[in-house]
């Protein structure tokens, strides 16, 4: 049996550049002053350093220390943490976005898309597969943020999801496209759609302003914060997407185009 309602928190913050101490602590306070139900607890795309292209000085193993706090936390407040790091495994660098679970199991998801424009495509090596997570009966779409301008990678092909969420650093100046991608997102999966994202600047003076966003399987937006830190949490219906799913069943025409 599964859960009628799901509960996401979003945690929007303005992250120290490369200071991984910093931001750690930074986040369990957040976490600590969580209320009500902590179930799935959402950060951004590389959550403990900023969007940097040195994964070389900054990378870290699967037992690496940010993996293992990760860990930590998720056994301590008993919920799922999820959001993105600067992972090396066997050479590699990679944009990793986990999904870590009080019971000790980790799910991965590698960034596939890669933003060639900032570089990214130099220092880190894509993702070849898909993820979609599971928790009491809802079903996650794993993406992270460049992943959002590539609708055909997260295309619900009849029901394979439920919630499709985006971690992200995505800049001041493109918000328009972040916030109207969501909302699209939403509207042709006619699934739920969480973006998280940052606000402040990094040091290569990009400027963030946050804008993370849940939008409903008719696009309709339930909750948006821009340009202060914030900590929300957001509760899913079943019954809404399902009766969304079954009044307009447009699914069901979708051009069945199968990836990984």
């Amino acid at each position: 049996m599964g859960s009628e309602q799901l509960y996401i928190t979003l945690i929007q913050p303005d992250i120290a550049w490369e200071d991984k101490t910093a931001n750690l602590q930074q986040y369990e306070a957040t976490i600590a002053d969580i209320t009500g139900p902590k179930q799935v607890v959402v950060l951004p795309e590389m959550f403990s350093t900023g969007f940097s292209m040195a994964p070389g000085r900054l990378a870290e193993p699967m037992d690496g220390h940010s993996v293992r706090w990760m860990a930590d936390m998720a056994v301590k407040h008993r919920c799922i943490l999820t959001g993105s790091l600067i992972i090396e495994e066997e050479g590699k660098y990679y944009n990793r976005m986990l999904w870590v679970q009080p019971d000790g199991h980790i799910g991965i998801y590698d960034k596939r898309h890669l933003f060639a424009y900032g570089s990214e495509d130099q220092h880190y090596t894509r993702g070849e597969r898909r993820t979609i997570a599971q928790v009491n009966g809802w079903r996650i779409n794993l993406q992270v943020c460049y992943d959002l301008r590539f609708p055909v990678w997260a295309r619900n092909l009849g029901d394979e999801y439920d919630v499709l969420l985006y971690v992200a650093n995505w800049p001041e100046q493109r918000s328009l496209a972040w916030k109207t991608l969501l909302q699209a997102r939403a509207i042709e999966n006619q699934c739920y759609v969480v973006g998280v994202n940052r606000i402040g600047t990094d040091a290569k003076n990009n400027n963030y302003t946050g804008d993370s966003s849940v939008f409903g399987p008719l696009g309709e937006m339930l909750w948006q914060q821009t340009g202060i830190p914030a900590c929300r949490t957001v509760k899913l219906e079943k019954e809404v997407l399902q009766k969304v799913r079954n009044s307009l069943p447009l699914l069901n025409d979708a051009d069945k185009i199968r990836l990984l």
